[in-house]
């Protein structure tokens, strides 16, 4: 996972921070009702997220600060966002541990109780590349929302006709229109992140007033960042299925 963006409210990890892997999922909770025959009646009353858990260390001149920020985080019991690739959480930490060796190496646990899953993926499977190229920009605009990209051109590109078969004109403006809108996305990630570092530096410094006041900031920005890194992953993922398209 080192080439993924991992962040959790005002913190982006990077490094030895980044675990090897994520875990997800959870189950469906159901109330059984055991017939006389063996018959079974089940009712299914929704999912029930697992915690999302990961471990790393904490590197670099500035570890003792993260780990303390992130310890912070814990005991205010806010809801941050979490992201990584095309997924996007709402959690509250419910745990948090370290093990401070030195002040630039301090290995940590982290775990996550799930709030919302902010990507809702629909049911089913989509029956066709132009539904899914529609469906997965769609999902990245609505994650993206607020960000100032602009989708439109994008989305128009892959409605015109033939915009899935090789070949056509129009599936190069697709192409072209899609690479566009990743670059955007990028750029708006790069602001993003230069934000988050500039509004998480008070944050580690020992003015409380100052900290709470950069607080905002910092989760405004980290939930930016999240929600532009998901929407790049949906992005991503019509790119490479247009560059797969048959004619």
């Amino acid at each position: 996972m080192s080439d993924v963006t991992l962040t959790l409210g005002p913190v982006l990890f990077s490094g030895f921070e980044i675990p090897p892997y994520l875990s997800f999922g959870g189950a469906q909770r159901m109330a059984v009702h055991r017939l006389p025959g063996g018959a079974r009646v089940i009712d299914a009353m929704g999912r029930d997220d697992a915690a999302i858990s990961w471990s790393g260390i904490f590197t670099g001149g500035d570890a003792n600060a993260r780990a303390l920020l992130l310890d912070s985080l814990r005991g205010a019991g806010l809801t941050l966002p979490l992201s990584w690739d095309i997924f996007f959480y709402s959690v509250v930490i419910s745990e948090f541990s370290a093990e401070y060796q030195a002040g630039w190496w301090i290995p940590y646990r982290i775990s996550c109780t799930v709030v919302q899953d902010e990507v809702q993926l629909a049911e089913g499977l989509i029956a066709t590349l132009t539904g899914q190229a529609t469906n997965d920009l769609a999902s990245a605009a609505s994650l993206a929302a607020g960000s100032g990209i602009d989708f439109a051109g994008a989305q128009t590109a892959l409605a015109a006709p033939s915009a899935t078969t090789l070949g056509t004109s129009n599936y190069l403006n697709a192409q072209n229109s899609v690479a566009a809108l990743q670059a955007s996305i990028a750029g708006g990630m790069g602001q993003a992140a230069s934000g988050l570092a500039s509004s998480a530096a008070p944050l580690a410094g020992t003015n409380p007033l100052a900290a709470v006041s950069a607080l905002g900031g910092a989760t405004s920005a980290a939930g930016t960042l999240a929600g532009l890194t998901a929407a790049q992953g949906y992005v991503g993922r019509t790119m490479t299925n247009l560059a797969n398209a048959s004619s």
